[in-house]
């Protein structure tokens, strides 16, 4: 697969570790990611945002997994925080997660689910 980042340079660039658009041709696999929320396998929700982002990330890298795939395959991510003053937080385990990658990014302010979930993350990738 060939995966090319591109950001324009008459448009805004990007704040934050992600790309304008992730152009890929070649693939095989397209993986569609539902929206991963913060509660473990045995239905826990941690406390606290960044022990519920740090399991929200943990959900989607078994998602991936399962498929055969890694966050090394992630073109796209679109986080839902259920709060705009976790938007720093949500950067810093966003990158302790992604570390270099830089996938395409939306961040949307929305009511989620469940209002003890402080965030859902989904994800597209392609192999």
């Amino acid at each position: 697969m060939k995966r090319e980042n591109i950001n324009a340079k008459n448009a805004p660039q990007p704040r934050g570790g992600y790309a304008q658009v992730v152009k890929l041709e070649n693939f095989e696999r397209l993986l569609f990611v539902s929206g991963q929320v913060p509660l473990t396998s045995d239905d826990t929700l941690p406390e606290g945002f960044k022990a519920q982002a740090r399991q929200a990330w943990l959900n989607v890298d078994a998602q991936l997994k399962a498929a055969g795939m890694s966050k090394a395959d992630i073109v796209k991510v679109t986080v839902f925080l259920a709060d705009r003053h976790h938007t720093m937080e949500n950067r810093e385990i966003r990158a302790e997660y992604l570390g270099a990658l830089t996938p395409a990014m939306t961040v949307v302010i929305a009511g989620i689910f469940d209002t003890a979930w402080l965030l859902e993350v989904e994800v597209i990738a392609a192999q």
